[in-house]
Order: structure tokens, then C-alpha cells, then sequence
């Protein structure tokens, strides 16, 4: 059985490193989670980001999310909010959401937010998505590669090429896993014409 992750808003900000995790969860390499208030963040966040984007496209993200990992939704959380402690006291339901679904691992951008001391009793690890998925390179690198090649395929308005993805991941500051990816695509992975 998969291990259960906790994607927090913030790594599912950015489209390609969202569609790369969501694939990820997709291949079964681990369950992902995550709260209906970890998407109404992702959606505030993005309003405030990219106005550019109608409300309707965001309605549609949140609803395509929700049917691309069927369940990922944690619910029943809320009670443990209160009684844990965090840095930052906004943060709190992303750990209540990880405890409840019974969590090995917070992916956040924000690891200051998640200190390991607070999380340990928990037998929660919070990890930056660089690190998250150098661990599923590590893992099955063919995967994840398999994940790259989805995103390729599906994206054709315009056309991407497998080094556009991964450029836009390590923009993304995926910087270590791309260069796994990279580096392991002399074992048969081409970076070219995928």
C-alpha cells in the first residue's frame, strides 16, 4: 500500500509541479490528501496571483483535483485544530489533515511553518516537493518519468516538449529532481522528442 502524503496549497500552486504530484498520486506511488480548506487557499492564492484567471477555471481546477485523485478529500479533521501547536497558527489544519488521514509526510514549500520537533509526535515528516520527488525518483524513477511524459502528451495548446516540462519544473524549484531525471535519462528515459 502507498504511503499517505498531505499536499499543502502552496506546492499545488504552480500548474506543471501540481500536474506532476497529482500524477504522481495517480501512478500509485502514494496516496495523496488533502482539505477542502488546502483548496480554498490554493484558490485565494491563485485569485490573488493570476486575476487573469476567471472564477469558473478555478471552480473547474478544484472539481478536475477532486475527481483526478477520488480520495484525496480529508474530512473530520477540524476538532484537531486547536489542540496542536505550530508556528504559524494557519497552518494547523494542514497537520490536522495529516494526522487524520494518518499522514507520513506534509509536502510544503513552507517547512519553517512545520518544524520536526512539533510534528514528530505525530509520526508526520514535512518535506519540501523537491525532496518529495527525489524520493519517488529514488524510488521508481520510471514512474515519475511516465508522470513527465503524461504532462508532455496532454499538453498541446501549445505543443511542450519533455525539456519544456522540465524546465518549468525547475523553475518550479524542483531543481535536484530534475537533475536526477536528467542524469538518470542516460539509462534509457530520453529527454528528447518525448
Amino acid at each position: 500500500m502507498a504511503f499517505v502524503v498531505v499536499y499543502d496549497a502552496c506546492v499545488l500552486y504552480g500548474n506543471t509541479q501540481r500536474d506532476l504530484l497529482i500524477r504522481i498520486a495517480q501512478s500509485g506511488l502514494v496516496q495523496a490528501k488533502w482539505t477542502n480548506a488546502i483548496l480554498d487557499e490554493l484558490q485565494k492564492n491563485l485569485t490573488a496571483g493570476r486575476p487573469d484567471i476567471p472564477v469558473e477555471k478555478l471552480i473547474r481546477l478544484r472539481t478536475l483535483m477532486n475527481r483526478a485523485v477520488p480520495d484525496a478529500l480529508v474530512e473530520g479533521y477540524e476538532p484537531l485544530i486547536e489542540a496542536l501547536k505550530l508556528p504559524d497558527l494557519e497552518d494547523r489544519h494542514v497537520l490536522a489533515a495529516a494526522i487524520k488521514a494518518q499522514a507520513q509526510v506534509i509536502v510544503t514549500s513552507n517547512l519553517r511553518d512545520f518544524p520536526a520537533d512539533m510534528l514528530e509526535p505525530w509520526n508526520v515528516e514535512a518535506k519540501s516537493p523537491d525532496d518529495f520527488v527525489l524520493d519517488q525518483i529514488d524510488f521508481d524513477d520510471r514512474v515519475v518519468w511516465a508522470c513527465v511524459q503524461q504532462i508532455v502528451d496532454s499538453r498541446n495548446n501549445p505543443p511542450e516538449t519533455v525539456e519544456d516540462v522540465l524546465d518549468a519544473l525547475e523553475r518550479a524549484g524542483l531543481v535536484e529532481s530534475v537533475a536526477a531525471l536528467r542524469t538518470r535519462s542516460h539509462r534509457g528515459f530520453s529527454t528528447r522528442g518525448l
